[in-house]
């Protein structure tokens, strides 16, 4: 079994930026490292490409069995949520200290990441978060409701409207990576067709298809199959054509960025690239990237407690407020989600794919598998992080 520990090791580094990019608006910094921190949705682009090849290769550990699948999916994602969940929403009417913090103008990027203004529809919306179709709601019906309560949350709608397409294509579409890159281009031209009010945010997948399939086209890849680079050439051309649509540079740097990093994992040994994969195999980047969801998730209503007392401390004082927060705003989400990985998602993960296990033996021979002790599994399929294809794949993630 191939162990994709280089993307396991690049999982954490995106959760980590992710992370100071917002931890850093709150700080007095200076506008160059401010500017090179403000790219947490590029780096959620590229947890939307790793988490295309996860998924492809959980549902072929799976055959196509609808029922194990969402069972992984399920055990994988909600347990973290629900409890990070409960958090924001209780922490989501208290003041976020700005009015302590004058160094932070009405357009520090802040304001967008800490909110206390109540929801357009409290219950409507948390039904919505619940159910995880937050993403699929234009403004015009409900506003701003894919980051409202928790803002990271976005991309888990992104992710579960992925989740169903990917389920239904299994066994009705072998050329899942070209139906996603014709809901990319549908989504390009409902953005410049449209008016505002019945746009979709970016948790909607139409606007973020083209990373899925390029994460799709990279299973062939890995697997070292016949004419896999040219298919994936080609996907990446045309992923990279989608991003350009959007008329910022920047958004073309995920798919560039994924593809060093795969060729990484594929030649580590390489001349340029032996450096790269000794840093993304290190023990600690490996540990970042297997508790990266919790990371991600946790970090929001962490840094809004944090930055309410902070606040009260440094008494408008930003020097004094930014030595205490740079610390405190990255050490402390970073013990939450190692807690919470340790003794609330490890044994969800552990329960649910035991469970999985058990339906897709019923499934297949009309009687419970018997539980295999870290048994072989055909050498097609992958390990990424250490951990079985129907582990962590995207931490969802935000921006």
């Amino acid at each position: 079994m191939h162990r994709l520990e280089c993307l396991d090791g690049l999982r954490g580094l995106l959760a980590v930026y992710v992370l100071l990019g917002h931890m850093a608006p709150f700080a007095v910094l200076p506008n160059r490292l401010q500017s090179a921190l403000s790219h947490g949705g590029a780096a959620v682009d590229v947890f939307f490409i790793l988490s295309g090849l996860v998924i492809t290769q959980s549902l072929l550990h799976a055959n196509g069995q609808a029922a194990p699948f969402l069972i992984n999916r399920i055990a994988r994602i909600y347990p973290v949520f629900l409890l990070v969940f409960a958090l924001a929403a209780v922490v989501h009417p208290w003041s976020c200290g700005f009015e302590d913090m004058p160094w932070i103008g009405p357009d520090n990027a802040a304001r967008t990441i800490c909110v206390m203004a109540d929801p357009h529809g409290r219950v409507a919306e948390i039904v919505a978060h619940l159910t995880m179709t937050h993403g699929l709601f234009p403004n015009g019906i409900l506003k701003d409701v894919w980051v409202s309560y928790l803002g990271s949350a976005w991309s888990l709608s992104t992710e579960w409207q992925f989740y169903v397409l990917a389920l239904l294509a299994f066994s009705g579409n072998r050329h899942l990576c070209w139906l996603l890159l014709t809901l990319a281009v549908a989504g390009v031209a409902w953005r410049l067709s449209v008016p505002g009010t019945w746009q979709f945010s970016r948790a909607f997948l139409p606007n973020k298809a083209q990373f899925f399939a390029l994460g799709v086209a990279s299973v062939p890849v890995v697997r070292q199959e016949s004419g896999a680079l040219v298919r994936y050439g080609l996907v990446l051309a045309a992923t990279l054509m989608i991003c350009a649509t959007q008329q910022a540079i920047g958004k073309m740097l995920p798919p560039l960025v994924w593809t060093a990093c795969l060729g990484v994992q594929l030649a580590p040994g390489r001349a340029g690239s032996s450096i790269v994969a000794r840093g993304l195999r290190h023990a600690v980047t490996q540990y970042l990237g297997a508790i990266s969801y919790c990371l991600y998730l946790v970090n929001e209503p962490i840094h809004k407690l944090t930055g309410v007392v902070l606040s009260r401390v440094a008494g408008g004082n930003g020097t004094l407020f930014t030595l205490l927060w740079i610390p405190l705003a990255t050490g402390l989400p970073i013990l939450a989600a190692a807690g919470l990985h340790t003794y609330w998602e490890t044994p969800a993960l552990k329960w649910g794919r035991s469970l999985a296990k058990r339906v897709a033996g019923e499934a297949r021979f009309g009687w419970p598998a018997h539980s295999h002790r870290h048994g072989r599994v055909c050498p097609g399929h992958l390990r990424a992080g250490g951990r079985s294809a129907d582990g962590p794949d995207t931490p969802g993630h935000d921006g």
